[in-house]
This record gives C-alpha cells, structure tokens and sequence, in this order.
C-alpha cells in the first residue's frame, strides 16, 4: 500500500535566489525538475518550470535536455516539455508492482460502483496529498482527477483524514508550515482543528468545498499492519451529490472500505482501520478500532 506518510516538508530555495547550488544538489534539482513535468497542463513551459520548482531558467533548461537524452522528458510544441516514455513506464510499473496496490484497485471499482462517485487512493508527501489511483464513473460531467494530482494536505479530503488518525501535534506542525511559508488556509485555523477533531472521532473526513468549489469529498485512513498511516481511501463528488445526507450515507461506506485494506494482505483477510481519539489524561491520541 505504500511507506508510512512523510510529515517532512519540501524545502528548495525562492525563484533566482544565489544560494541555490548550496541549498539543492544535482538530484534534488533534477527531481523537482521531474515532479514539475507531471504536473496537471502539461507540456509545460521552461519558465513555468523553473516556477514552479525555484530554479533558475539556465539550470532548468540543462536538466530538461540531460533528462530528454534519457529518455525522462519530452520536448514538444512551442519550447514546452512533457514527460518522457521512460518516466511514464517508471510510474505505470511502481504503480503496478505492489501487492497493496493490487488491493486497493477492486475496493475503489467496488467504491465507486455503489456510490456513482469517483473513488481515489492518496498518501502523503509533506504538506501534500498525491493521489496514486483513481476509478472514475461514467458520467457527463468530469472530475479531472487523475493519478499523480496533487493537493494541499490541510485543504484535501485525504489529507484531513491522514491528519486525524496521527497524533494532534501533527496537525499543529501542518498548520505552522502553512502559515510560516504564507501559504492561505481554506478556512480558519480553527475549523480545521474542530473539523481534523471530528474525522478522528467519525473515522472518516470532510472536504467541504476546501480544495476546489462545488465538490465534496469524504476520506478516511489507511494503515499496514503496523498501524502506521500509509494513505487514504477517498470519494469525490460535485456538491449536490454530496449533500449532508449523502455524506451521512457514503462516508461509513468509505470508512468500511479504507478498514477493508488497513493492515495490507498480511492481515489474512481481517483489515482494519485504528481510529484516532482524544485522550485527555495523555493530551495525545489513543488509537481504537471501529
């Protein structure tokens, strides 16, 4: 299913900065170069990679042609670059590979197929949510998620809900990263807590309207049978579809399905989700199944 969350923020330098070569190595560089290239809208300008990862154009533009002689990106129309065919069978065979994987995939079809909504699994990295597989409906109307999609962690539906089955101080951490690189919070500090509080308590969480206007989704921890946090098992649906009674409805069904892939294949069969709960002697959380 994938390694514990990473709670360790991405750290690169501001667009242009000297410092640059000091802060980042040659893979980190070509990493973020990487990362960038997937991105949601590609093919991608040079200068909007080199944006997005803080590099400088110079360095950008040696890396895109070091990684387009491998075979990891591409160029296309007009300068931009997309990603390459080896860096796509890369991604198509890690996804692939694993047994947790090969799991998760028929609980999402199962997912989806009773509730008509789109199901998607994501895990953490650092202050992000990075969804790893999707099954979509067929429906009229698009959700334009797809593997590799990103989302803020506290502004996300899976996010929330890996959030609220680790200990409260990460919640804490999340907030003070946001609010120390200035990046706006969805909604009050405050109602994040109460509503990471109430995801801990119910087993699954909420996005309302968070991440993106009129969509809703609901998400709830994943863990190996370690009872680490490994990801998070999620519907997303446009706002009428996930009215406050389809919310009551669909996310136990969510719960249920994130605890039916808890603890990986070495489980025997008997997944479960340790949900997290205040514990006001301890001031932390103690973990029950539900």
């Amino acid at each position: 299913m994938g390694k514990p969350v990473n709670s360790r923020s991405k750290e690169q330098p501001p667009t242009g900065q000297a410092g640059e070569h000091s802060v980042m190595g040659p893979v980190d560089k070509a990493m973020e170069v990487l990362s960038a290239l997937v991105e949601t809208g590609a093919p991608h300008r040079l200068a909007d990679l080199a944006r997005r990862t803080g590099l400088t154009k110079p360095t950008v533009h040696r890396l895109l042609r070091s990684l387009a002689n491998s075979g990891f990106a591409e160029p296309a129309e007009g300068g931009s670059y997309r990603a390459g065919p080896r860096l796509l069978g890369l991604a198509a065979a890690a996804l692939d590979c694993g047994p947790g994987m090969r799991l998760i995939r028929p609980v999402l079809a199962d997912l989806r197929t009773r509730t008509g909504l789109l199901a998607h699994y994501a895990v953490r990295d650092g202050d992000a949510a990075v969804c790893l597989e999707v099954s979509e409906p067929a429906r009229e109307y698009a959700l334009e998620l797809r593997p590799g999609s990103r989302a803020p962690l506290l502004a996300s539906a899976p996010g929330l809900a890996m959030l609220a089955a680790l200990p409260a101080s990460e919640t804490e951490l999340a907030l003070a990263a946001e609010e120390a690189g200035g990046h706006p919070l969805p909604v009050p500090a405050d109602t994040l807590r109460a509503a990471i509080a109430a995801a801990a308590e119910r087993g699954y969480a909420l996005d309302d309207q968070y991440e993106q206007e009129d969509r809703r989704a609901l998400a709830s921890a994943v863990r190996d049978e370690e009872g680490r946090v490994v990801g998070a098992v999620a519907l997303t649906g446009l706002v009428f579809t996930l009215d406050e009674a389809g919310v009551d409805l669909y996310g136990p069904m969510v719960r249920a399905a994130a605890r039916s892939v808890s603890a990986g294949p070495g489980s025997g069969g008997r997944g479960r989700l340790a949900v997290a709960r205040e514990d006001t002697q301890s001031g932390g959380r103690r973990w029950s199944d539900r």
